[in-house]
């Protein structure tokens, strides 16, 4: 009368449990797939962003068929020297006449000597080589012409 019937792989409700149970254990691995993609997009952010920061004075560099320079660990030191014949050591500007003098207190807290010299075109040479004598003046003796890479004729 009262007689249920049970089926084969019913154990009352434990098998439930069980499952659950293993369901609710602390995972032990590690999931690195987030941490990469999070890295993956901030190198990409970076690579886009570092040549930005290199923004100086805008000048018509003459074109050479020199390579590029190596890089030091320090910032490298830019003396400028724009069409209209300001000088700027970095970003500001500065008098031909304090030149030497700024370059000698600057050269005596940097390791290195060198230091780049970036000439618009249209500067004469004689312009170009008094910064030159200048910046040996004030102790840089490694002094390093900047200039863009010329570009090939499309008829060659």
């Amino acid at each position: 009368m009262g007689a249920g019937v049970m089926k084969s792989g019913d154990d009352g409700g434990t098998r439930r449990r069980r499952r659950r149970a293993r369901k609710t254990q602390p995972m032990s691995e590690i999931n690195v797939t987030p941490f990469v993609d999070v890295m993956l997009v901030l190198l990409i952010i970076f690579m886009v962003a570092a040549p930005l920061l290199t923004v100086g004075i805008p000048v018509e560099l003459p074109e050479t068929s020199a390579n590029a320079l190596p890089t030091d660990e320090e910032e490298p030191l830019t003396v400028t020297i724009t069409a209209d014949g300001r000088t700027l050591i970095q970003n500001t500007e500065t008098a031909r006449e304090e030149l030497v003098a700024k370059l000698s207190a600057i050269a005596a807290e940097r390791t290195s000597d060198r230091i780049f010299l970036r000439a618009d075109g249209a500067n004469a040479w004689n312009v170009v080589a008094e910064v030159m004598g200048d910046l040996n003046a004030g102790g840089f003796s490694n002094i390093g012409l900047v200039t863009d890479i010329a570009q090939e004729a499309e008829g060659e």
